[in-house]
This record gives C-alpha cells, structure tokens and sequence, in this order.
C-alpha cells in the first residue's frame, strides 16, 4: 500500500519544466515591524490569482511562485496592519515585510484586519489547534500563573488528566504518549510543584501549536499528540524590561538587540517563593521545609544577511521539596537547541538543528540512621536536518531526517544513613538511537482539493553494554545475554504514511479527512493516575515492542459571520497496538527486572468534537465539547475483556469567554465538566491478623462522580506612558467552591464497627483569589 504514497510524493519531482508562459517565485520573511520577531503562519495572497496563496513556515520564510506578470500583493498577520503593495514579477524577487501592530486594537485580544482569514477551512491540516498568546493570557488560572497547558485542556478533544497535574489526554492516548516540544527539544515531564503549574512561562513563549490528528510526517515518535513551542526570539529594535509580581510567583524577562536589525536576545526567570511564607511559620516542622521551583528561558539569534541566521536558546528549570530532615525530592529539566537556517535559493529553505534535552530526580530520605538516596535521568542528543522545497505554486515538498540518542539510567539507590535498611543499589543504563526520514507534499490539486501527503520511516535500536533478560508470558526470565558495549540488541523498523485532503464546498465551509499511523518506543511506566516526578522511562528492547496507533478521521469545517465565528465538527477512530499496563499487584520501584511486571495488550479510542470560537470583536472566546469512549484489553486483566482506560471520560465540556469593556478593563472567564474518572474500587475484604485488607475485582469498574468549575479573572491595564506600562491581573480559581474529586480511598469507620466507610479528597475545596501586578518598559 506505501507505493500509492510514494508514487505521487515523487512524479512532482519529474514533471517537465516546460511551460507556455514563464513562473518566477516572490520569497522572503515577514516579521514584526516592532521588535523583529519572524511571524509564523502569516498570509501571502495575490488578488489577481485568489487561489494562489500561501503562508510563512515556522521560521517565517515563505516563497511563492507564479507567472510572470503584475500583481497587488498582499502580506497580513492576525493582530497586524496587512502590507499591500504592487509586484513586478519578471525575474525571481525577495521581498522582505516587516507588519505592523494593529494600533486600532482596544487590546491585543481584540483583532482586527480588513480581511479576515479562514485558513481553518482552507488548510487540509485536521486536528490542529493553534493558541493565540493573547488570549492564553486573559484565561483565569489557578494562582495567577498563566498557563499554555491548563489552557489546551479547554480545547476539544485534550483533556485534563486531573487537578494538580499538567498531564492531559489527547484522543484516548495516555499522558506519555503526548510529544512536548519547547524550541525542537522534548520536555518530559512539564510540571512544576507537582502539577499545579507547567514548566513555560508564557512571558517566554511567542508560538503554540498542538496537534491531535493528520500529523506531518516531520512530527514523530508518540502516539497521540504534538505539542509545538516556540519561544520568544526578542526585540532586535529596542531594550525592553517586562514581568510580574504575584501572590506566589514572580518573573521577570529582560530582551534586546545584539545588533539593532540583525540580532537579538530574550532571557526571561521565573520562581515561587512558598517557602518564604514557610519560613515565617511558628511550626517547626514548617519553617525548615522548602517548597519552590524556578525556571529560565533564554534564546539569541544572529542573522548574517537574507539567507544566513544561527538560532541558539535554553531551558533550565528544578522543583525542590521538602520536609523539614524527614525526606527531600528535587527534579528538573533542561534543553538546549542550535539551529541554523540556509536559504539556498528562493525555492529552497534549510533548518539544520542540534539538539539536547535532560530530565532528572532525586528522592532522599534525611533520617540519619535510615537514609537513602535514589536518582534517575534521561539524557537526549538529537541531531535534524529539514528542508522545505516550494516546487511552484500547486506544490510544497519537505522532507529530511533526524537520528536521537538516549541515555536512560533508571535509577540507583546509595544509603546513606547509619544503619539503614536499604541495601545500594545501581540499574544499569540503557542506551539506543531512535533514526527517522521523512517527505511529504501539499498539493493543491484545484481550487476546490487540497491534499497534504507523506510518509515517515522510523526506526529504534538498543545498543549495549549490559544484560538483557527476556521473560515469558509469566514474568519468569526464558533468556539471558549480555552485550558488549556498542552491540545491537534489539532493532525494529516502522514505516508511517499520513495522508489528510481538504475539499472546500465554498468559501465558507469545507469537509476534512485524514489518515496517520504513529509509533512510539519510549515509554513511561506509572502506576499512578498523574504524572510524577518518579515515574520510569524505558525504551523498547526485546520485551518491549514499539507501540503503534493508527487514527482515521473526517471532519466539516464552516466560518460564518465574515470569518468573525468558526465551527468544526469532527469524528475520529483510533486502533492502538503493544499497549503497555502494569500486572495486577505489581509494585514499581528501583528493580532491574521491571519489564516482567508489565502486560501487554491493545486499545482503541473514538469519538467526536464540537467547536466554535468567535475569533474577533470586544466580546471573544470559545466553547468545545467532547463525547468519547477510550477501553483497553489486556489478556490477564478483566478476564481479557475491553475495560474503561483511566484517561476515559464520556463528556467533556468547556466554556471560554472573554469581554473587553473599554480600553483598561477586560473581564474572562472559564467553565468546565467532565464525567468522573474511572477508578478501580474494593469488592470484597477479610481480616488478617486484625487488619482489614480489601479485594479487587474488575478494573476500572466505577467512575468518581463528576467534575465542574468555574473561573473568574479581569485585567485593568494602566494609564498610558510614552515608555512604561502596566496591569493588574485578578482572578478568582473554583468561583462556587466545587469539591471535585482527587481520590476517594477506603477504610475502616471510626464510628461504626465492621463497616467500611469511602474518604474523598479534593484539592482546592475554596475559591482561591490572586492577584498579580505586571509591568514592562
């Protein structure tokens, strides 16, 4: 079946060149006429071609190519002035455009154009959501701290894994199987202080991108979702100071030119400060705890003339908790991205990127006479090549590769007490390379088809040295080997087709399909509902199989009110293979042998998502809703029947409104319900030397009541300064006191003999009000 992909991805290359009347291409990139920021997904139309048009890459390079001729073009940005101007084309043109901020904005929320777009019919790109910075910063969140990741969880189709947690769930597929993305480096685990805040802060992020179905084959490696950031590149036109104070946490984010035009720099911190507040208690158990984290984002740039720019940025952030000399835990991450763009000629553009990315902890115990201290990292190095080849104006070819190493050492135990009842121990390091090449095309075949094609190889290698055991189906060793340092244990190769066409009914409206497999061959092993800072990274080996997910669905898209509301409505089906789940009773910890607690089975999710957003005027905002159903089937759970998956959740609704009243004040609000989660409950227990242990049956077989919340939250900008501004941010978190479900665990009751009564925990039982000033000049 492959050929039918490769057929066509590859005839575009042989077509002859010659054509009665001459083309010549009009390349070049748009920025930010304020602070030289390259603009992502900006728009080029030619009036006298209306189906010509196309939009700037992720590095705001565009290059188009038509017949020779006279032409009104124009350049536009949502948010900006769009650009007009006539074009003599007879030879090959580069025309560079810097736009100009919206001045007639009431505020950055508020858009305005005179044409508005409607991409999101046009494009044959399904399951792409695309988050205005704008509006993330007017959604009301827990503490103040704005938030990209509690904000797409109020998207369709992603939904959140629960309070206290940035993990979500995209279309059925687990927390893991989500690619995060901050400047090309993979962040994996994106929280801080255990869930209740993400690692980006959004002062630091220009571009947000999260796609849920029809990945382009330059994505890759997990199942269900990518999650693009990109940071700022900062202002190469002036030195400006930003940030904020807040009840919790404040930042701040300096940015400048290297050389005004050419160059510039953005380093933006960012930290908590609880454990001052800890600090000033009376309790002793508390002053001599910690509790805090702190990040920074920092990034440069350089662009030696129109064809030649080096990109350097950074992440490094740590969470560090506490508790008094009883336990310490400490983990973070850190990235590291070099990239160097090429135009090669006005059709051919170049990203070549060198990549690092690493994800640690450590958990200590601080008694003196029974201390340990356990740690565990992962360490990536990634080398990509990409390249995108605008063959003319029906056709935009990339393709290129990228070959990671990882690094995965589980975890060792060293004592550190006295007389400490744990024993050290080490697990070896795991290491492998995961290598990709991909090509894709979009096609306009006419004004009516668009299709967007590609196919991706990948491929997963387990190198040693160490030993590797291989179990059977009752978790006891079949096999031993041990391999030298560099030897090829395992290998496994997987070729990915993506296929999504677009078929417009009119200007208005459109109907989507798509098609994409993925493979995934790190994997994360929890046996928690929430992400942790101790959960355990593996790759695929000898027991483990990549794991594989093929997804199809359709789609109609429709813009009404001159493109000022957009509605979509889409169903999807997802068939997963080599799911991976612990046995029942399984106890993760530091254990060579962890891959013979573990099940392996299949999964399917489908269902279907409702949108609409109104994109422009004073009163703004969106609402979604999801029906799904995501089950799982394992041989030795359930009896081998399909079960409820714990990312399972029937409705989904979430509410999003945002109203500007005048020039200072703006008011947002947000709501949200989800059916319960599933849990698994006792049925059954017997006493053992008077102690009450309860039996489980069925997996997954009760659901926690329903969730729902309110949110509240308003801006008052300040009074207008030639050089400084500022805000207040208020926000009020769970409005009516919702005492939504964290866990419910069992017990004995106190107050009634033999019987057994259910505790519920919820974290936030109160409103919880913030307020945070902002300034910049």
């Amino acid at each position: 079946m492959y050929k039918y992909f490769l057929i066509p991805l590859f005839s575009i290359l042989t077509v002859s060149v010659a054509h009665a009347q001459k083309k010549y291409t009009l390349n070049g990139t748009i920025k930010d006429a304020s602070t030289g920021e390259t603009l992502i997904g900006a728009s080029i139309k030619v009036q006298e071609i209306p189906s010509s048009g196309t939009s700037t890459n992720n590095y705001g390079f565009y290059s188009l190519t038509i017949p020779e001729g006279t032409y009104l073009v124009t350049w536009s940005f949502i948010g900006y002035e769009p650009t007009t101007q006539k074009v003599q084309l007879q030879k090959n043109h580069t025309i560079s455009i810097p736009l100009n901020p919206n001045k007639a904005n009431l505020d950055e929320v508020v858009i305005r154009s005179n044409k508005k777009n409607n991409d999101n019919v046009a494009s044959p790109q399904m399951g792409l959501e695309k988050l205005n910075m704008a509006q993330i910063n007017q959604v009301p969140v827990v503490m103040g701290e704005r938030d990209i990741l509690k904000t797409i969880t109020l998207m369709p189709g992603i939904k959140s894994s629960g309070e206290g947690n940035t993990g979500f769930y995209v279309r059925g597929g687990g927390s893991d199987q989500n690619l995060i993305l901050l400047d090309e480096a993979t962040v994996y685990n994106a929280s801080h202080l255990l869930g209740f805040f993400s690692t980006f802060n959004s002062d630091a992020i220009k571009d947000v991108s999260i796609f849920k179905g029809g990945m382009p084959a330059e994505y890759g490696g997990r199942l269900s979702s990518v999650l693009d950031v990109k940071m700022n590149e900062g202002n190469n036109q002036d030195f400006t100071v930003q940030g904020g104070i807040g009840l919790v946490a404040s930042r701040l984010k300096l940015e400048g030119p290297i050389e005004k035009g050419k160059g510039s720099f953005m380093i933006s911190a960012r930290r908590t400060y609880v454990d001052l507040f800890l600090k000033a208690s009376s309790d002793s158990s508390l002053n001599k705890s910690t509790l805090y984290f702190y990040d920074i984002n920092a990034k440069a740039n350089y662009h030696f003339n129109d064809r030649n720019a080096i990109y350097l940025s950074g992440y490094f952030g740590k969470d560090v908790l506490g508790l008094k000399d009883i336990f310490g835990t400490n983990w973070g991450n850190s990235t590291g991205t070099a990239r160097f763009n090429h135009v090669f000629s006005s059709k051919l553009f170049s990203n070549t990127s060198f990549i690092y990315s690493n994800y640690n902890y450590v958990v200590e115990s601080l008694q003196s006479n029974d201390g340990f201290k356990a740690t565990s990292k992962i360490t990536d190095l990634n080398f990509k090549q990409d390249f995108s080849y605008y063959t003319g104006s029906k056709h935009t070819l990339k393709f290129g590769l990228n070959v990671l190493r990882h690094d995965i050492a589980p975890g060792d135990v060293s004592t550190t007490g006295s007389a400490s009842s744990f024993n050290d121990k080490h697990v070896e390091h795991r290491y492998g390379y995961e290598s990709a090449a991909y090509v894709s095309d979009e096609w306009k075949v006419n004004s009516r088809l668009t299709l967007l094609y590609g196919l991706r190889l990948s491929g997963m290698f387990l190198l040693g040295p160490g030993t590797f055991n291989t179990y059977d189906t009752q978790g006891n060793i079949a096999s031993s080997k041990t391999y030298g340092p560099g030897s090829l244990v395992k290998d496994y190769w997987n070729l990915e087709p993506r296929f999504s066409a677009s078929y417009s009914l009119n200007e208005e409206s459109s109907i989507k399909a798509s098609y994409n497999r993925n493979t995934q061959n790190i994997h994360l092993l929890s046996n928690s509902t929430s992400s942790t800072p101790t959960d355990l990274y593996v790759m695929s080996s000898n027991n483990l199989k990549p794991e594989i997910a093929d997804q199809v669905a359709a789609g109609y898209f429709r813009n009404f009110g001159d493109n000022t509301y957009e509605f979509s409505a889409e169903v999807y089906y997802k068939a997963l293979q080599n799911q991976i789940d612990y046995k029942d009773g399984a106890q993760l910890r530091v254990n060579q042998d962890v891959e013979s607690l573990l099940n392996y089975g299949t999964g399917r999710a489908y269902g279907m998502e409702l949108f609409l957003k109104k994109k422009y005027g004073r009163f703004n905002g969106w609402f979604g809703y999801t029906l799904s159903k995501t089950e799982r089937k394992f041989a030795d759970i359930n009896n081998g029947s399909y079960y409820p998956a714990r990312q399972d959740r029937t409705h989904d609704v979430s509410l999003v409104a945002i109203y500007q009243l005048n020039k200072r004040w703006s008011f947002s609000s947000s709501f949200i319900y989800g059916t319960g989660n599933v849990v698994t409950y006792p049925t059954g227990k017997y006493s053992s030397g008077g102690t009450t242990v309860f039996s489980y049956s069925e997996r997954n077989g009760y659901r926690q009541p329903s969730s729902n919340r309110l949110d509240l939250g308003a801006t008052l900008e300040g009074r207008e300064h030639k050089r400084f501004h500022s805000s207040w941010t208020f926000s009020v978190y769970n409005v009516y006191a919702s005492r939504d479900p964290y866990s419910i665990t069992f017990r004995d009751s106190e107050n009634i003999p033999n019987t057994t009564e259910a505790v519920q925990t919820s974290i936030f039982a109160i409103p919880i009000p913030s307020v945070t000033w902002n300034f910049k000049f």
